[in-house]
């Protein structure tokens, strides 16, 4: 059951996480708050000594420190900030520059691809669909789950979740 909840179910959260700020420009608290409350049993049943835990959490603590530093200028929204950090309370600490690395290269990406997009005429048979006009508003924010979300899928086979379970 453990290895379905770490291989398919946390990973299926995060693609949520990341169709939601797609599609709202929003992340739900309840999700993030499952993902964080979640690590703790998960981690417990994977067999994470104390000290891994308390480093799988000092890093979550640590995103979200530097998440709400740049929420506080609107740099980033609250949602992406909250659900960094509850990433990165599931990746630890080793992959955890990778990952930095991973989502800012995808989120510039993104970034770019959204300008670009808005840029572009919205076809009129698109203008009805709300998180389509949404996402073409010129000042509308980047939905940066996605590249957060993208960035963690990418780097989470080579975890230490993947280690626990053998």
């Amino acid at each position: 059951m453990l290895e379905i909840f770490v291989v398919a179910i946390v990973p299926a959260l995060v693609v949520v996480a990341a169709v939601s700020d797609l599609m709202t420009m929003t992340i739900p608290n309840r999700l993030v708050l499952a993902l964080t409350v979640a690590f703790f049993p998960a981690a417990y049943l994977a067999g994470f000594s104390p000290a891994e835990v308390g480093w799988h959490a000092l890093a979550g603590l640590l995103v979200l420190a530097v998440g709400f530093v740049l929420f506080a200028p609107g740099w980033i929204g609250g949602g992406d900030a909250k659900l960094a950090a509850a990433l990165a309370l599931w990746l630890g600490f080793e992959p955890l520059l990778a990952w930095f690395v991973a989502f800012a290269i995808l989120g510039g990406a993104l970034t770019f691809a959204t300008l670009f997009y808005r840029r572009s005429a919205l076809p009129v048979r698109f203008a009805g669909v709300d998180w389509i006009a949404r996402l073409h508003h010129p000042k509308t924010g980047v939905p940066y789950g996605i590249a957060l979300a993208a960035g963690t899928l990418a780097l989470w086979p080579q975890t230490a979740w993947f280690a626990h379970l053998g």
